[in-house]
Formats: C-alpha cells, sequence, structure tokens
C-alpha cells in the first residue's frame, strides 16, 4: 500500500502563506506612509527657509516671503500631500518669521495621520 503523505491538513500552508503576505503588505504601506511624511516635513522646512531667505532681503515684504515658501511648496509638494499644509509670514522688529501648520493624512492604518508646526527666523537686512 502506497501512503500519499498527507495528514488531512491540505491547504493550510496557502491560508498562513496569505496571511503573512498580507501583514508584510500593510507592514510595507505603513513604512512607505512614515518616508512619505519625513520628505514632507522636509519639504515644510525648505519651503519655510526659502521663504525666510526671499522675505528678509532689503526692501522685501512678508508677501515676498509667502509668494516664495507657496512656490516651493507646489514645486514639492504638490497633489493631496501639500493640502494639508498653511504657511504663514510676518515681518517684526527686523526679524522675518514663516511658520507653517502641516497635517498628513495617513495610507494605512497602523500609521495615525501626522500633524506639526514648525517656523523659520531670519534677521532682515537693513534697508539702505
Amino acid at each position: 500500500m502506497r501512503s500519499s503523505g498527507s495528514d488531512g491538513q491540505d491547504g493550510f500552508l496557502t491560508i498562513q502563506y496569505l496571511l503573512a503576505v498580507g501583514l508584510s503588505l500593510v507592514l510595507l504601506a505603513s513604512l512607505g506612509n512614515l518616508l512619505v511624511f519625513s520628505y514632507g516635513r522636509g519639504v515644510v522646512r525648505a519651503a519655510l527657509d526659502e521663504g525666510v531667505r526671499a522675505g528678509s532681503r532689503a526692501g522685501a515684504s512678508p508677501a515676498e516671503c509667502q509668494a516664495r515658501a507657496d512656490a516651493v511648496l507646489s514645486d514639492l509638494l504638490s497633489g493631496s500631500l501639500g493640502q494639508g499644509v498653511d504657511v504663514r509670514c510676518q515681518s517684526q522688529g527686523g526679524t522675518v518669521t514663516a511658520s507653517a501648520e502641516a497635517s498628513f493624512p495617513a495610507w494605512a492604518p497602523l500609521v495615525p495621520s501626522w500633524s506639526f508646526t514648525t517656523t523659520a527666523e531670519a534677521v532682515a537686512e537693513p534697508a539702505r
């Protein structure tokens, strides 16, 4: 008599494999979401830095700071991720300050949405 080697658990390995692959994909999406959050934070920081550089030139106004920061955001963070970013520039007491409030939505259920506030400051050049 020939033994087939089956003990009645055919297909059990397939369910385990599908579960492992599914969890791996969720983990991969979560990791990707965290990388996108990191990229977004870097872009917001770069936009604020560029804004205060433009706004701190001699004779410049906070509107120039705002325009430059908005231009950087639209170039590097367009789409749904960039819609959650609000930048404000102001000039006070010889300094130009740009602040941003950002909220990035999560892609995967294991990663929460991320919100943060950051600022950049530069000393304004004196008018000649």
